[in-house]
């Protein structure tokens, strides 16, 4: 057997588990999640962290045309200080942050799914006023983009249930 062929024989075999298990690309022709595009409406946002979470989420998903679906959400967040020097000024903080989602039906308010997603990011306090506050910011524009791609990840995974 030549060296080609066995490589096409290997391919072909690493292969077969994807083939067997019934895997199939969740935006490709006939997937789970075709068709969803644009079709989720997210709440309009009423606050900073708010607007980012929707930006990420259109982004992943669409942003909204002729929404078949409508997105709820409640952000929580909460500040720690995680680095304390001796003379008791905080140095860090931990950002950490959970939105609650519900997925319903824009025609009939019915819920089709619905979960919570959790993280968390850190901001270092030890520059000027302006540049904590800037940093405090970027935490939680971040925090609010993993949020996103960890909602859009899920809607994703378990449009089969739902886009029907």
């Amino acid at each position: 057997m030549s060296s080609p062929d066995r490589r096409s024989l290997l391919i072909a075999l690493a292969a077969l588990p994807l083939a067997a298990c019934g895997f199939a690309p969740a935006y490709g022709p006939g997937g789970p999640a075709a068709g969803i595009r644009g079709k989720i409406r997210p709440d309009t946002p009423a606050d900073r962290d708010a607007f980012d979470l929707v930006n990420q989420i259109e982004a992943r998903l669409g942003r909204p045309q002729d929404a078949r679906f409508t997105l709820g959400y409640t952000i929580r967040t909460r500040e720690t200080g995680v680095a304390i020097t001796p003379d008791n000024t905080t140095t860090r903080y931990d950002v950490v942050g959970s939105v609650h989602y519900t997925l319903r039906d824009a025609a009939s308010g019915r819920v089709l799914g619905q979960g919570e997603a959790h993280s968390f990011t850190s901001y270092g306090a030890t520059g000027s006023t302006v540049a904590t506050l800037a940093a405090r910011a970027d935490a939680h524009r971040r925090l609010m983009v993993i949020l996103a791609d960890e909602i859009a990840t899920r809607l994703l995974a378990t449009s089969a249930q739902w886009n029907r």
